[in-house]
Order: structure tokens, then sequence, then C-alpha cells
């Protein structure tokens, strides 16, 4: 649906340039919700106006359903977003309009009559469950039920893409949940391609399919969610992974020498890594039964991702020296990623 061919945005003169955008190539599915995280400044967001060339790239080719928008005037370009909607942070919502007005606005030009966008607002309000607010102006509002607007105006054309420009990020845990819902189900029911613009990692984790990390305008690493949580290849990957667990505490607690992880002669401190394959496995038991280990769990986080268990335990070990490497051996050869974070 979305094919991005060596993007680049640079801002600015020759003397003084900002390359917010760095030769992205970049597939994106029919029908996937595909993420773009990175930290604030990697260019994400430049990134995803050039998709509907809110901003124009510098370089590259921007291809929506099979049509280079870069090459397109400006009347063709009108055409072409109005299959490409938008949502943003901050809802860009009219305020001196009612509810169904905002919603409506997008269809002024569409060809259709009073009764028919009236009828067209009634069922994009009924599936962003807000049909009893049409009367009612934004400022009424709470921030979940205006993102909700938000999205129904974004589909008053009938898009075949959806860019959501942090479109949860001003929203608070709960109400994020409900939208990230809503938007799964909008993607199910009208098979609309999703690109989720974010810096959290939870977002992500949530409802995508697959993800792209940016940083400093580059992508430094794609791929599928599943395979990014369980495999991280970058360092920027590692740390957004690490804000939606509680596992990299673990290093915290050794700096301070908390109690927790203090071990005593002949114990080691080890720090596992399950891969999708193996979460299910009885291995803790299976070490300390084959080998004679005690095996104490003093940390962990177990998370589901895509239907699938994935996560990690702080265990110590303790037992002989040769039947403790013999554990640690087993669960490698059960490709559980084994750390030695402390021995004595």
């Amino acid at each position: 649906m979305i094919e991005l061919k060596h993007v680049s945005k640079t801002f600015g003169s020759k003397e003084k340039s900002v390359h917010a955008v760095r030769d992205v190539s970049l597939t994106i599915h029919d029908g996937e919700i595909f993420g773009i995280i990175g930290f604030s400044g990697a260019g994400k967001s430049t990134l995803v106006r050039c998709i509907n060339l809110l901003e124009r790239p510098t370089t590259g080719e921007v291809i929506v359903d099979g049509k280079d928008l870069t090459t397109m005037n400006a009347k063709e370009l009108r055409q072409v977003r109005k299959k490409i909607g938008m949502i943003f942070q901050h809802f860009n919502l009219m305020r001196s309009r009612t509810v169904a007005q905002n919603v409506a606005f997008p269809l002024k030009k569409s060809g259709l009559s009073k009764e028919e966008i009236k009828n067209k607002v009634a069922s994009l309000l009924e599936l962003v469950d807000l049909k009893e607010k049409a009367d009612v102006y934004p400022s009424q509002l709470s921030g979940g039920q205006k993102q909700r607007v938000a999205i129904a105006r974004a589909l008053a054309n009938d898009p075949q893409v959806l860019l959501c420009d942090e479109a949860t990020s001003a929203l608070d845990p709960q109400t994020t949940q409900s939208i990230l819902k809503l938007l799964k189900e909008v993607n199910q029911r009208l098979n609309l391609t999703i690109v989720l613009i974010t810096h959290e990692m939870a977002v992500v984790k949530e409802i995508c399919n697959r993800v792209a990390v940016m940083e400093d305008g580059s992508m430094v690493e794609e791929g599928n969610i599943l395979d990014i949580f369980s495999n991280p290849k970058q360092e920027v990957t590692r740390n957004f992974i690490n804000t939606t667990s509680a596992m990299h505490k673990i290093y915290e607690l050794l700096d301070q020498r908390h109690p927790i992880v203090e071990i005593k002669k002949g114990e080691t401190l080890v720090k596992l890594n399950y891969a999708p394959n193996n979460t299910g496995e009885a291995l803790i038991s299976k070490i300390s039964r084959d080998f004679g280990v005690n095996t104490n769990i003093i940390f962990g986080n177990i998370e589901v991702i895509q239907g699938t268990p994935l996560g990690g335990l702080v265990i110590i070990l303790g037992g002989e020296k040769e039947n403790i490497a013999k554990a640690i051996r087993c669960l490698r050869d059960n490709h559980v990623k084994v750390e030695v974070m402390k021995e004595c």
C-alpha cells in the first residue's frame, strides 16, 4: 500500500541545514498496522508527513497504492489525499462547530446530498461510539472523545490509509487503551492500512504488526513486532523495550547492592531471556531436578505480545560449580539467553 524509496527531508539552507529524514526506504503492506517509533527529534513525524506530502521530500519517491505522489500536480494530490486520513496528538477539531459538523467537514465537496452526508456522519459517529454527542461542541468532550471525533472525521472520505501522528500522547493510559482498541476495530472492519507514529513502545506492542525504529532521521531497525521484542539488535530499540518491561531494573538493584541480589558462596546470579517457543516449558524445574541445583527466582517479567508469551527471569543458582555450569548449558541448549551477572 505504501512504499518509500530513499526518502530524505532537509530543512534550512546549505549553510544551516537540518537533516530530519535520511534516506529512508520502507514498505507497508495493505491492511496492516505499522508502527514507526523514535524518541523526540528522531524524524518520525516528518517522515509520516512525507507520506501524504504535507512535507515534500527533498529527495526520494513516495508511492501510495501504486501512484508516486512526488510526481503529481496540486489538483492530483488533493484527490489522492482524500484517501489518506490523518489524526493528530491535539485532535485539531474546529471549536465553533458541533461534533457532527466536524465529521461532515471533509465531505463538503464530495458530491453527496445533505441527506447522504447526514447518514454518513451518523454511521461514522456510531462506529466510534459517539452517536449521542452529534450536537455537542468539542469543548464539552473529554480527550478520548475528541480523538474519537477526529478518527470519525479522518474516515469520512473512506480512506485506504490512516496516518496517526502521536494520536494517544495527550491521553491517559486507560483512554489510550480504548483508542487503540478502536483503531484495531477500524483496521479489521474496514481493512484500513494504519501507520502509527509514537514514542511509546507500549502503544506499538499493543496493536502493531510490524515496527520501524528511527534514530537521528534514519531507520535503524525494522521487523515483525515479536522478532523486535524477542531479539532487538540496536541499543535504541533495547532502550524502548526497557520502557515497557521491569527487567532492566535488575541493573539498578545491582548498582545499589540491594539485598535482593546479594549472593552467598557457591551461588550464581543469572538473567534469563526466553524466546517465544520456550516460555511454556518447565525449564527451571528441569535444571533443579536434573543437575541438583537450587533455583531461587528473585525477579521476573512475562508479557503476552500478539498472543505469544515473552519475557525473562532473574534467578540465583546454588550448588556445585560444575552442576551450575551444566544447568546454564542446558538452558542455552533450549534457546534461553543466559547472562551471568554475578557469581561467588
